[in-house]
C-alpha cells in the first residue's frame, strides 16, 4: 500500500470536517430554539447545550485519529504553546477549522434558509440592519453585556474550556477518564459551559465556530450586521477564546501538572 505524501493535508480535511460537524449540529439546534414559536427548547436551554456538546462528541469520534481534533483556533494555540504541536502548522489548522466553520453554516443555511426568510417577514426585520435570525449563525452580547465586558467573559470561559481539556487529555493524570470515553466529557464539558453561561453573548469560545459562519453571513446577505457587526463585535470572539486558551493551558501545565503523582513516579530512577 502506498504511503501518505503529505499527511497534513489528510489533518486539514479532519479539522475542516470537525467544525463542520460541530456546526452543522450546534446552528442547527439554534435554528430550533430561535426559529419556531413555541420553541422545543425555550423552557429546557440544557437540551440546546447538551446538544453542542454531542456535536463536539461526534466529531472528535468522526476525526480525532487523524488529526487530534483540535477544531478551535484556540485549543490549537494552547497545544501549539505546551504540548509540543508544530508551529508551522498552526496557521493552516486554523484555516481549515475557519473553513470548517463556513461550510457548516452553509449545510445550516441549506436546511433552514427557507424557515430564516419566513421568520424575517413574520418578525418585520431586515437581515442587515436588524441582523434576523444572525443569532443562528453566531454570537453577539446578552442583555446588559458590553463587548469589553463579553471579551472578559470569553477569556474565562475558553481558559476554563482548555483547562478541563489538558486535564481530560493529560497522559499522567490517573483520574482522567480512559480509552475513548475523554471526547464524551470534552463534549459534556462545552454542554456544561454553554448550561451555565451561553446566555451573557452565546458562549463562543472558538474563534472558528463564530467567525466561520460570521464570514458566510456576510456573503449570504447580512453583511455589515455580520462584518464588523453591531458595535465592531467580531473581534471579541475571536481575541478572548485565543487569549483564555493560552491562559487555560499555562494554569494547568504550570499549577497541576508538576505535581501529578504519575510524572513523578517516571521522573524517579528506578532503584538498582
Amino acid at each position: 500500500m502506498d504511503k501518505v505524501k503529505n499527511p497534513l493535508w489528510g489533518e486539514l480535511i479532519a479539522e475542516c470536517l470537525a467544525v463542520l460537524i460541530i456546526i452543522l449540529v450546534g446552528d442547527s439546534v439554534a435554528a430550533m430554539y430561535t426559529l419556531y414559536d413555541p420553541s422545543p427548547y425555550q423552557l429546557s436551554y440544557w437540551g440546546v447545550a447538551i446538544t453542542w456538546g454531542l456535536g463536539v462528541t461526534l466529531a472528535i469520534y468522526v476525526t480525532g485519529a487523524v488529526s487530534g481534533t483540535h477544531a478551535n483556533p484556540a485549543v490549537t494555540l494552547a497545544l501549539a504553546c505546551y504540548r509540543g504541536f508544530s508551529w508551522r502548522k498552526v496557521l493552516p489548522y486554523w484555516g481549515a477549522q475557519v473553513c470548517g466553520g463556513f461550510l457548516g453554516a452553509c449545510l445550516v443555511y441549506a436546511l433552514y434558509g427557507s424557515v430564516i426568510a419566513h421568520y424575517a417577514q413574520a418578525h418585520h426585520l431586515d437581515f442587515v440592519h436588524d441582523g434576523a435570525a444572525a443569532g443562528v449563525f453566531f454570537t453577539h452580547p446578552g442583555e446588559f453585556v458590553t463587548p469589553l465586558h463579553a471579551l472578559l467573559n470569553e477569556t474565562i470561559l475558553t481558559a476554563f474550556l482548555v483547562l478541563g481539556i489538558f486535564a481530560v487529555t493529560c497522559q499522567y493524570n490517573t483520574a482522567a477518564p480512559q480509552a475513548n470515553s475523554g471526547a464524551l466529557i470534552i463534549g459534556l464539558l462545552v454542554a456544561i459551559i454553554g448550561a451555565s453561561s451561553g446566555y451573557l453573548e452565546g458562549w463562543a469560545i472558538n474563534p472558528a465556530r463564530d467567525f466561520g459562519p460570521r464570514l458566510f453571513c456576510y456573503v449570504a446577505g447580512w453583511g455589515q450586521a455580520a462584518l464588523p457587526s453591531p458595535q465592531n463585535y467580531w473581534w471579541v470572539p475571536v481575541v478572548g477564546p485565543l487569549a483564555g486558551g493560552v491562559i487555560g493551558a499555562t494554569i494547568y501545565q504550570t499549577l497541576l501538572r508538576p505535581f501529578m503523582p504519575a510524572l513523578g513516579r517516571q521522573s524517579t530512577p528506578a532503584a538498582d
